[in-house]
């Protein structure tokens, strides 16, 4: 990226995002939102597979990723929901996607896949993983 190719304020701002995606929680959820299965994992298996850090963590972090538009909430319409499975997701959004691909960032995707495929998983997680996701 050179400095031509954008206005200084643009720039600013791609400075900022770049900061908030590469801080190292962060990094890790996007990450695992990029190697789960339909990349829309719940906050319950974004968890999982960050033992290291508390719930909360996790949701301020991703929060931050949230109001940098770089991943959205996805709900799954209420008609479809069940009182024992999920409803609500996190996934890249489209200009988050955009931004991560610009950045050169999406590049290990398949890596990611096949590491988040061979977690060892509880019996609830799994459940989660296959629960019904909503259309993007």
């Amino acid at each position: 990226m050179s400095t031509s190719d954008h206005p200084p304020s643009d720039l600013e701002s791609v400075r900022e995002r770049l900061n908030v995606v590469t801080q190292e929680t962060r990094f890790a959820l996007l990450q695992d939102i990029l190697g789960h299965p339909s990349e829309l994992p719940t906050l319950k298996e974004l968890d999982y597979v960050n033992p290291s850090k508390s719930q909360t963590t996790i949701r301020q972090h991703l929060q931050q990723l949230v109001d940098a538009g770089i991943v959205e909430e996805v709900l799954l319409p209420e008609d479809r929901r069940r009182n024992d499975l999920p409803y609500k997701f996190y996934g890249i959004s489209e200009s988050g996607r955009q931004f991560l691909d610009e950045h050169k960032l999406l590049r290990a995707q398949d890596t990611l896949r096949e590491i988040y495929d061979r977690v060892e998983k509880t019996d609830d997680i799994e459940r989660y993983e296959t629960a019904p996701r909503p259309e993007r």
